[in-house]
């Protein structure tokens, strides 16, 4: 159970309907954006996105390559971990891949808090397929540290 629940949920459909702190850290996330990952909702100590598997992403197995399922948990986990205030990043964090996933598959991530004490948190992310697997479970461990985000635009 988580111990911070954070303030009400803002469900997002675009970056136009994110917090202004989510946006902003939206509009510097290049990675995400080339990628197409879309935040469906952000908060403090939980965050949902989403992405769409390509053909781009497929290892030579011809599955999604796991550096694109750790991205997008770790994704997930940046945002529900950055809704408390100071600029907080990954410590460090583990991933155990349970399923394939093909070309196509929409997947989703949803991080969530499980515990914060002093600097640090603890972050659960499950990634589902559209049919509602389960397909990679993440842990990640952040660390806050001084200050807020810069302004978009590099301010």
């Amino acid at each position: 159970m988580p111990t911070d629940s954070g303030s009400a949920t803002v469900p997002t459909g675009s970056p136009g309907e994110l917090p202004g702190w989510a946006a902003q850290l939206y509009a510097r996330d290049a990675t995400s954006q080339a990628l197409g990952v879309r935040l469906e909702r952000v908060d403090a100590g939980r965050a949902t996105v989403r992405l769409r598997i390509t053909p781009e992403m497929l290892n030579g197995h011809g599955i999604a390559h796991g550096g694109y399922l750790f991205l997008l948990a770790d994704t997930a986990f940046a945002y529900a971990c950055n809704g408390y205030g100071p600029v907080t990043v990954a410590h460090s964090a583990q991933i155990s891949f349970l399923h394939p996933v093909a070309v196509d598959d929409e997947l989703s991530a949803e991080a969530v808090v499980r515990h914060r004490y002093g600097r640090n948190g603890v972050y659960d992310v499950t990634v589902r397929r559209q049919d509602g697997t389960v397909v990679a479970e993440f842990r990640g461990h952040s660390v806050a540290l001084a200050g807020r985000p810069p302004a978009a635009g590099g301010g």
